[in-house]
């Protein structure tokens, strides 16, 4: 019999959703990055639970490759604390900058799965951070054609 008048049964082909990348950089964490990848893991284990209660293999896939991105990023988290007595930008803190006009901006720099831009916070990976670490308040630096001054620094809460 020809192979066009039989049903496929495909209900066990896999589906892949690809991994995620992880980064090759030292995994810098801030005590609220940790918290968030830890809700991110038990939040997945209940997707994987209803995945398999309801026998849906997309979620279930997509479950478990976040899962396992997750468990990665946890196992090689190193929370940082910045010293708070310190007189140089550092990882975990809060950075004011100001360009020749006037313009300000804060940062904060936390961990590369911790980012939000819209928020103000930059990754220690970040060209803008690289820049700003172990320079002090007073201290300039030029970036993308601008030159900044870092005005105020604070260990981020």
């Amino acid at each position: 019999m020809s192979s066009a008048f039989t049903k496929q049964d495909d209900s066990n082909a896999s589906i892949d959703f690809g991994e995620r990348p992880i980064s090759p950089h030292r995994n810098l964490v801030t005590e609220r990055g940790l918290a968030m990848i830890d809700a991110e893991i038990a939040a997945l284990h209940e997707e994987l639970a209803k995945g398999n209660a309801e026998a849906d293999r997309e979620l279930i896939a997509r479950a478990s490759r976040d899962l396992r991105y997750w468990t990665a990023r946890r196992e090689t988290a190193e929370v940082s604390h910045p010293d708070p007595k310190s007189d140089v930008v550092r990882f975990g803190m809060s950075v004011t900058i100001a360009d020749d006009a006037g313009k300000t901006q804060t940062w904060q720099i936390v961990g590369e799965d911790e980012v939000d831009a819209s928020h103000g916070k930059i990754s220690h990976v970040a060209p803008m951070a690289k820049v700003m670490f172990g320079k002090s308040v007073g201290d300039t630096f030029e970036l993308n054609g601008h030159e900044w001054e870092i005005t105020k620094m604070a260990v981020s809460t």
